[in-house]
């Protein structure tokens, strides 16, 4: 703890343990991705003093961990708003990383008193949710809007608070793609396996030699289809999301859709029938995916979204539907 003249404040340090990385990856994985918090309030990093910059967070615990493991060296405070557990782009959207919120904290949190400048720096992607102006006429505060990855806030301040081009641009490389992609994974499979038992129980229906040959030489192979789609849409669709044709996500999916569509066709040999049912299900399932992950992608659009569901969603539905009742039917001419 630090005294400060409103009180004690906890100390935090700017190198991650392995605790906090073993947290990180298991976050990654969905595992206590919804309790994955700090408490909110006003942290030291190092030793800061009155004139220590004042930095401003969300209280899920990857963008806290994220800002103090980028800033080795420097003493600062930080400033934790309480966003439900969400992170600083989203809350900001949301509203919870807005500018009721970071006022009240600014009143309950004693920053006056421990601080003698009057100047928040909050990350670019909090600029949705924050207005500036507002703040500065309820609290008195500034509010300067610092680069959008935590990594160059150093040289941000360095520079006398003036961000490079390339500070205000945010890029969504292939790695960063795949990170989102286990969570994405997890998400997905929740829903998948007891899909894929169901298809693996049914595909002994109508079945010549039998049920229990149909289900290993039937239901089999189109659950393993069906974990295909799951991976294809969740694992590849981030990875190739740039170079798959089309500008809205479920349009990429489609595209996706069917080339993994023939992957399992050329694979698995199906009869034409039940080929056809495994590609219109799988176009459903890969288009549906991709879509999703709009939510994760750095150039998303709510009212985008909304009108891209419109239609994609009723196609979606449409393919696994049909795809469905084409391989129930399979098995009447099997």
């Amino acid at each position: 703890m630090l005294e400060t003249p409103a009180g004690p404040v906890p100390r935090v340090a700017s190198p991650l343990t392995a605790r906090d990385r073993l947290g990180g990856y298991g976050v990654r994985w969905g595992i206590g991705r919804m309790r994955y918090t700090v408490d909110p309030g006003l942290y030291a990093l190092g030793q800061p003093g009155a004139g220590s910059p004042v930095l401003v967070s969300a209280n899920y615990k990857l963008s806290f961990d994220s800002l103090r493991a980028a800033c080795p060296g420097l003493a600062a405070w930080i400033l934790v708003l309480d966003t439900a557990g969400v992170n600083v782009w989203c809350a900001a959207g949301k509203g919870t990383m807005g500018t009721a919120n970071l006022v009240g904290a600014l009143n309950d949190r004693g920053l006056r008193q421990v601080v003698s400048h009057r100047q928040l720096i909050l990350p670019q992607l909090a600029a949705p949710g924050v207005s500036a102006p507002q703040v500065r006429r309820l609290s008195g505060f500034e509010v300067v809007f610092g680069p959008v990855m935590a990594r160059d806030l150093p040289a941000f301040l360095a520079a006398g608070q003036e961000a490079t081009p390339a500070m205000r641009h945010k890029n969504f490389p292939l790695a960063e793609r795949l990170a989102l992609a286990p969570v994405e994974l997890v998400i997905a499979l929740k829903y998948a396996c007891p899909a894929m038992l169901l298809l693996f129980l049914l595909g002994g229906l109508g079945h010549a030699g039998g049920w229990a040959a149909g289900v290993w030489s039937k239901g089999w192979p189109t659950a393993l289809n069906l974990l295909w789609a799951v991976l294809a849409g969740a694992v590849l669709g981030p990875a190739l999301l740039p170079w798959l044709p089309g500008r809205a996500f479920a349009a990429k999916g489609l595209w996706l859709g069917l080339l993994a569509g023939g992957l399992a066709w050329l694979i698995g040999r199906p009869a034409p029938l039940e080929g056809a049912a495994w590609t219109l299900m799988g176009l459903g399932v890969v288009s549906f995916l991709v879509m999703n992950f709009t939510g994760a992608s750095t150039y998303t659009s709510l009212s985008g979204v909304k009108q891209e569901m419109r239609w994609a969603v009723p196609v979606q539905m449409a393919c696994a539907a049909l795809g469905l009742v084409s391989w129930l039917a399979s098995g009447l001419w099997a």
